[in-house]
């Protein structure tokens, strides 16, 4: 580096075999002697080059690197469409807006797309010199017309500080020796202007904070790069912890951290919760890019004097295992936490999953020992298991090196998930069996409802409003427009006024209530989920719960009212991979045409085929609608939604609770991937009974064992418990074993008391902060709850 700027310019902090080991590996998985400077500007460039590129690990042999290599034209061949620098209104006929800032991000997206194909060998367009020449000039339009010192942004500040800044440098580290010296000046100068600094962000001076300050410092990085500035390199990897700061902004640090500084609120908490825009669930949106980028500037900065060398560093491990593990399903990231990117159609269809696998495909070779074990595992699952879109058909070429690489070691895949897995922090929880996964959304006073900004999501009313996802062997369920022919006043597991709002009403919303969580009883599928809903834009309020027994869901309402409009629970809201699967309704089956509707009477089992059972013991009167739905994408989003028209079939089932109910309440259990026959059977003989359905408690027992799962909403007695306030509670018997476990939803109280009315028991294992004293009818059992924020606290007794 420069000396100049504060770093000598062979300088290093390792040596190079460990550069090498640390650096290429995810990329090319062999040491290159092109990295063994570890401070000189041509080998960082190198190492981004190769990030982008795939770099010498590309093996043109390799049937799968040749069709790789192969999509990386084609997409060129595409973003090439329409370049004309000779024109005078945009670099592209179709992004000429100077209102629309995405149209200045997606043109430099374009050139950076053209020059990767450029930079690859075995392409069509590979080391092409009118090409070069097209794409120089492409870039002196951009600096010329749209973007630089000389120009005033507009719109969104996202894409004149991140999107196009990431994107030129990606350009310009591809077109590097073909640049010259004035042009690289301009193209540094120009994305110096909007993003001169990690620490100052924006014109007003806000600090960037989450997935923003690692996206921006990674065009500094870069840019850094380019100018061979050690200095900036320095305050990128001080940043990342906010070294000059006050700890508030760190990056790597959790938002809960216990070290007496307070986070900012967004980032990954310690739970695996990842918020941004202050308490939006974001781990399978900004989560994922943020993971993303820190993954690429990992790799840039190892073995030099810039290594990122923080001990929260390690705290990567936690947001993996905890934060995008339990919320991936075979490919496809619960939609509960990808905010508005639902409505982008270019985020369907597993891509989400796929920028998860880049990034810890990236991070293994950083993170030795047990983590890169564990990492490898779970990438050589999630890529196993994901059937409907194959990974390595459509990564980029050096993430398909590493993978390659990474199936082929002897670490053995982690096998399917099976867990219940609750996000105390952004109100969330994630059950996971062998045959099915289920995704259950809540907000209260601290987590907002939905997000819809820039125009987009505009239809995301209800998606916590106790909406429940269910992810079957239908790997596609959630994709080929989904979202934006479901109808949007009626998604699954919701309670809702019926009725249409006005487009992205309440979009940034949170509710009045305090109880949204549960318990989850570890290394176990068990878990007791709740929440008070007080929806907004209307007087709907009530109580709902699910209970997570196995293979079993035992849904509860209570409580349900408003002064005005017509009150549903929906059951189900099935888009059909089959328009004629069947529907049967107590063992008769239902119409099977695209416009069949019915009050159903009362019903006491239900089975859809290719998704599962619903049980009800206490027949309920349904009503049912099959169809096909039409609509665009742009009337979800208008920012990045098309026109085009696409019809998909849906299957519909509610409860129908009346106009201004007051009390109203429901009970079904659900049985994901259920046969119809079992379905049958449980409706003759139930496997879960429900002893408690008030405004102060529900609760369920299972008859296989007698456990007893109870959502306390105020102080109250069930069977054996009596509670001194709200709470969840799990009470499990295995022999003499009894487990205990509870939590406080709310994450308001100091303390939650329980009595037990079991006498005999002693205790044997307890968590810090749970006691248990004897009573004359059994135990009283308290639980310091302060500052847990939801946390589950467990006790295990033995009968003496």
């Amino acid at each position: 580096m420069n000396p100049a700027t504060g770093a000598t310019r062979r300088t290093v902090l390792a040596g190079a075999a460990a550069l090498g080991a640390a650096v290429t590996l995810p990329l090319s998985l062999t040491p290159t002697a092109a990295y063994a400077a570890a401070g000189d500007a041509a080998a960082l460039r190198g190492r981004w080059h190769t990030l982008l590129t795939g770099g010498a690990g590309l093996d043109p042999s390799d049937e799968r690197i040749a069709a790789a290599v192969a999509r990386t034209g084609r997409a060129a061949t595409t973003a090439a469409k329409g370049l004309d620098p000779s024109r005078t209104d945009g670099l592209f006929a179709d992004l000429t807006s100077t209102a629309l800032s995405n149209h200045v991000t997606t043109s430099f997206k374009r050139l950076a797309t053209v020059a990767t194909a450029w930079a690859v060998p075995g392409t069509p367009q590979h080391g092409d010199t009118a090409l070069r020449d097209l794409l120089l000039a492409g870039v002196d339009w951009m600096l010329t017309n749209r973007y630089g010192p000389g120009h005033t942004r507009f719109d969104n500040d996202w894409d004149w500080e991140i999107g196009s800044a990431l994107a030129l440098n990606d350009a310009a580290v591809l077109l590097y020796d073909e640049l010259g010296a004035e042009r690289l000046a301009r193209i540094t100068e120009a994305v110096r202007h909007y993003t001169p600094d990690p620490n100052l962000w924006r014109a007003d001076r806000q600090i960037a904070t989450g997935a923003n300050r690692v996206w921006v410092s990674t065009v500094v990085a870069v840019n850094a790069v380019l100018r061979d500035d050690g200095s900036s390199l320095a305050r990128v990897r001080d940043a990342l912890s906010d070294v000059e700061g006050s700890g508030a902004n760190s990056v790597l640090a959790f938002n809960d951290r216990t070290d007496g500084t307070a986070g900012t609120g967004e980032g990954f908490y310690s739970d695996g919760s990842f918020l941004q825009h202050y308490k939006h669930p974001y781990n399978g949106g900004y989560g994922k890019e943020l993971l993303n980028s820190l993954s690429r500037l990992l790799n840039l900065l190892a073995g030099t004097e810039w290594t990122v060398t923080d001990p929260d560093l390690d705290n990567v491990r936690s947001w993996v295992v905890d934060g995008f593990d339990p919320l991936l399903a075979r490919g496809d990231v619960m939609a509960s936490v990808c905010g508005r990117e639902i409505a982008r159609p270019s985020k369907q269809g597993h891509a989400s999953a796929q920028t998860v696998i880049e990034a810890v495909l990236r991070l293994i070779p950083g993170f030795p020992g047990e983590t890169a074990d564990v990492f490898t595992a779970l990438v050589k699952q999630w890529i196993a298991e994901d059937t409907y879109r194959d990974f390595l058909a459509v990564t980029d070429p050096a993430s398909l090196v590493a993978a390659l690489g990474i199936i082929g070691s002897a670490v053995p895949a982690r096998g399917p998930l099976v867990a219940h897995k609750q996000h105390p922090r952004m109100d969330k929880a994630a059950h996971h069996r062998p045959s099915f996964a289920l995704g259950i959304s809540a907000y209260s006073s601290r987590i907002y409802n939905y997000e819809s900004i820039q125009n987009e999501n505009l239809h995301g009313w209800h998606l916590s409003d106790g909406m429940v996802l269910l992810y079957t062997g239908d790997l596609g369920h959630y994709s080929e427009d989904y979202w934006p022919t479901v109808d949007p006043t009626r998604l699954p597991g919701t309670t809702v006024v019926a009725g249409r709002p006005a487009d992205a009403a309440g979009q940034r919303t949170t509710s009045t209530a305090d109880w949204a969580g549960g318990t989850a009883l570890p290394g176990t599928t068990l878990g007791a989920y709740g929440m008070e809903l007080r929806a907004y834009g209307s007087t709907l309020h009530g109580f709902k719960s699910w209970f997570c027994l196995d293979d079993v869901i035992a849904c509860v309402g209570s409580g349900i009212g408003a002064e005005s409009g017509t009150v549903e629970t929906v059951v189900e809201n099935r888009k059909l991979s089959d328009p004629a699967a069947a529907l049967l309704v107590d063992g008769r089956p239902a119409p099977t045409g695209t416009d069949w509707s019915a009050e159903l009477g009362t019903v006491r089992w239900v089975h859809l085929e290719g998704t599962g059972g619903y049980v009800f013991p206490e027949p309920t009167a349904l009503r049912g609608l099959r169809g096909e739905r039409t609509a665009t994408w742009r009337e979800i989003n208008l920012k990045y939604g098309t026109d085009t028209p696409v019809t998909r079939p849906y299957l519909t089932l509610w409860q129908d609770h009346g106009a201004a109910p007051s009390g109203a309440g429901y009970f079904w259990l659900q049985a994901p991937a259920a046969s119809a026959a079992r379905t049958r059977q449980w409706s003759a003989a139930p496997p879960v009974e429900l002893v408690a359905r008030s405004t102060a408690v529900h609760a369920v027992r299972r008859a296989a064992d007698g456990l007893l799962a109870a959502n306390f909403w105020a102080a109250g007695t069930v069977q054996e418990l009596t509670c001194d306030g709200p709470a969840s509670v799990l009470v499990r018997n295995e022999g003499r074993t009894l487990t205990v476990a509870l939590s406080d939803p709310t994450q308001l109280r100091s303390s939650v008391v329980l009595d037990l009315a079991r006498p005999g028991l002693t205790v044997t294992a307890a968590d810090p902060g749970i006691r248990a004293t004897a009573t004359r009818r059994g135990l009283r059992i308290t639980a310091d709850t302060a500052g847990l924020h939801g946390a589950t606290l467990n006790l295990t007794l033995k009968r003496s």
